[in-house]
C-alpha cells in the first residue's frame, strides 16, 4: 500500500505536446469553418437580394407588400388578434395532448373482448387524419350550427378549436402509438413477472419510455397547431389572419398579411430551436447509455 506524503505538492495535469498541437488544429478547423459558412452566406444573400431588387416589379410588389406606413397602421390589430391564437394554442394543446394519449391506449388494447374500442379508435384516426382540416373547420363552424341543437355552441372560435382537436388528436395518437410500440416487449414480460397488472405495467414501465422517445414529434405538432390556429379566421374569428384582412380590405395594401406572416415566424422559431435542443439532447443521451 502506497502512502502519499501530505507535504508534497499535488500534481497539476501538463497535457502532451502532441494534445496541445491537435487542439490548436482543430480550433484553426473550426475557425475556418465558421469563415467560409459567414462568406458563403453573404454571397447567398447579396445574390438574392440583387435578383429581388432589380427584378422588373419590384417596385410596386414593395409597395403593396413591403409598405412601412401600412405596417405601422396593422401592428396593432393584428397583435390584438395575436392573442387569440395564442389562447387557442394553450388550451387546443393541452386538450390534445391527452386526447391523443387515450385515443392511442386505446388503440394498444390487447384481447378479443377489447376490439370494438380498438376498431373505433382505429376508424377515428384514419378519418380524421385523411380528412383535410380546413374542410373539419368549414364542417364544424358552418355544419354543426345548422343542425340548431339545444344548448349547443355557435361560437366560431369554439367550433373551430374544436375542429383543431379532432384532427391534432388523430396525429398526436399516431405520435403516442409508435412511442408505445417501441418499448420492447421484454419491458412489459419483466414488469408482468414481476407482479405488476397491466395497467400498472403501462403506467410505470411503458408510458415513461414512450412519452421521452416521441418528445420532439410532440413538439413538432405543436409548432404546426400553433400556424394552424389561424384557420379559424374562415369562420369569422377576429384573430391575428382575420385582423389583417380587415386592414388589408381598407387599403387594397397586403403588408398587414406580411406583418401577420412574420409574427407566425417569430414565435415558430424559437419553438422550433427547442424540439431541435432536445431532440439533440435525447440522441447524446442515448449514445452515452443513458437513459432512453
Amino acid at each position: 500500500m502506497t502512502v502519499r506524503d501530505g507535504s508534497a505538492p499535488p500534481e497539476v495535469y501538463r497535457p502532451s505536446a502532441r494534445r496541445i498541437e491537435r487542439e490548436r488544429y482543430r480550433r484553426a478547423r473550426t475557425r475556418r469553418s465558421y469563415l467560409v459558412a459567414g462568406v458563403s452566406t453573404a454571397v447567398t444573400a447579396f445574390a438574392l437580394y440583387e435578383l429581388i431588387v432589380n427584378s422588373p416589379g419590384w417596385q410596386r410588389t414593395r409597395e403593396t407588400f413591403f409598405s412601412a406606413h401600412y405596417a405601422r397602421v396593422s401592428f396593432a390589430p393584428v397583435m390584438e388578434g395575436l392573442w387569440l391564437n395564442l389562447r387557442l394554442l394553450a388550451v387546443c394543446g393541452a386538450v390534445v395532448l391527452a386526447a391523443g394519449l387515450l385515443m392511442a391506449l386505446l388503440r394498444t388494447l390487447r384481447g378479443p373482448v377489447l376490439f370494438p374500442l380498438r376498431a373505433l379508435a382505429t376508424a377515428y384516426v384514419d378519418f380524421f387524419r385523411g380528412l383535410p382540416l380546413i374542410i373539419c373547420i368549414l364542417i364544424s363552424v358552418f355544419g354543426i350550427p345548422a343542425l340548431r341543437l339545444s344548448g349547443v355552441t355557435t361560437d366560431p372560435v369554439l367550433l373551430g378549436g374544436f375542429a383543431l382537436c379532432l384532427t391534432y388528436t388523430a396525429y398526436v395518437a399516431e405520435v403516442f402509438r409508435a412511442g408505445i410500440e417501441s418499448v420492447h416487449p421484454s419491458q412489459r414480460a419483466a414488469a408482468r413477472s414481476l407482479g405488476l397488472s397491466s395497467a400498472r405495467t403501462m403506467r410505470y414501465v411503458v408510458l415513461p419510455q414512450a412519452v421521452r422517445r416521441v418528445v420532439p414529434a410532440l413538439l413538432n405538432d405543436l409548432v404546426s397547431l400553433q400556424k394552424d390556429t389561424g384557420l379559424v379566421s374562415i369562420g369569422g374569428a377576429v384573430d391575428a389572419v382575420y385582423a389583417a384582412q380587415i386592414t388589408a380590405s381598407r387599403s387594397f395594401n397586403y403588408t398587414p398579411y406580411v406583418i401577420a406572416g412574420l409574427i407566425f415566424v417569430a414565435i415558430t422559431i424559437p419553438m422550433t430551436r427547442f424540439t431541435d435542443w432536445v431532440a439533440a439532447r435525447m440522441n447524446r443521451r442515448q449514445s452515452q447509455g443513458g437513459a432512453v
